[in-house]
Protein backbone atom coordinates (compact mmCIF):
# COMPACT_ATOMS: atom_id res chain seq x y z
CA UNK A 1 0.00 0.00 0.00
CA UNK A 2 1.30 3.41 -0.70
CA UNK A 3 0.00 7.02 -0.31
CA UNK A 4 0.39 9.60 -2.32
CA UNK A 5 0.02 13.54 -1.60
CA UNK A 6 -0.85 15.79 -4.60
CA UNK A 7 -0.27 19.24 -3.23
CA UNK A 8 -0.83 21.17 -6.56
CA UNK A 9 -4.03 19.43 -7.20
CA UNK A 10 -4.44 18.86 -2.86
CA UNK A 11 -5.32 15.80 -3.82
CA UNK A 12 -4.40 12.18 -2.18
CA UNK A 13 -4.02 8.62 -3.58
CA UNK A 14 -4.00 5.52 -1.30
CA UNK A 15 -3.01 3.10 -3.64
CA UNK A 16 -4.40 -0.11 -2.05
CA UNK A 17 -2.76 -2.94 -4.85
CA UNK A 18 -0.64 -1.66 -7.41
CA UNK A 19 -2.97 -2.88 -9.80
CA UNK A 20 -4.31 -0.42 -12.40
CA UNK A 21 -7.70 0.30 -12.29
CA UNK A 22 -10.51 -0.72 -14.36
CA UNK A 23 -13.38 1.31 -13.07
CA UNK A 24 -13.81 4.19 -10.74
CA UNK A 25 -16.39 5.15 -8.56
CA UNK A 26 -17.52 8.43 -6.65
CA UNK A 27 -19.10 7.06 -3.61
CA UNK A 28 -19.23 10.97 -2.39
CA UNK A 29 -18.32 14.41 -3.20
CA UNK A 30 -14.48 14.76 -4.14
CA UNK A 31 -13.73 10.31 -3.02
CA UNK A 32 -13.40 8.00 -6.11
CA UNK A 33 -12.99 4.20 -5.27
CA UNK A 34 -11.21 2.75 -7.75
CA UNK A 35 -11.70 -0.82 -8.74
CA UNK A 36 -9.26 -3.48 -10.79
CA UNK A 37 -10.54 -5.72 -13.62
CA UNK A 38 -11.66 -8.16 -11.08
CA UNK A 39 -13.68 -6.11 -9.32
CA UNK A 40 -11.60 -5.30 -6.18
CA UNK A 41 -10.94 -2.15 -4.52
CA UNK A 42 -7.42 -0.78 -5.98
CA UNK A 43 -7.25 2.25 -4.83
CA UNK A 44 -9.21 5.45 -3.33
CA UNK A 45 -8.56 9.27 -4.62
CA UNK A 46 -9.45 12.09 -2.32
CA UNK A 47 -9.89 15.09 -3.61
CA UNK A 48 -9.49 18.57 -1.37
CA UNK A 49 -7.67 16.29 0.98
CA UNK A 50 -6.45 18.67 3.28
CA UNK A 51 -9.95 19.69 4.28
CA UNK A 52 -10.96 16.34 4.32
CA UNK A 53 -8.30 14.04 6.06
CA UNK A 54 -5.48 14.88 8.76
CA UNK A 55 -2.54 15.11 6.60
CA UNK A 56 -0.23 16.10 9.21
CA UNK A 57 0.14 13.00 11.15
CA UNK A 58 0.13 9.52 10.14
CA UNK A 59 -0.32 6.65 12.94
CA UNK A 60 0.74 3.13 11.69
CA UNK A 61 -0.58 0.25 14.33
CA UNK A 62 0.33 -3.45 14.34
CA UNK A 63 1.39 -3.88 10.92
CA UNK A 64 2.38 -7.10 9.92
CA UNK A 65 5.31 -5.45 7.00
CA UNK A 66 7.72 -3.17 7.49
CA UNK A 67 7.43 0.32 6.56
CA UNK A 68 9.24 2.45 4.12
CA UNK A 69 9.62 6.42 4.16
CA UNK A 70 10.18 8.21 1.04
CA UNK A 71 11.36 11.70 1.03
CA UNK A 72 9.34 14.04 -1.28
Amino acid sequence: MMLKYYPDTDSLYIDLSGKPSAESREVSEGIVLDYDAQGNLAGIDIDNASKKVQLKELTLSQLPSSVRTVAA
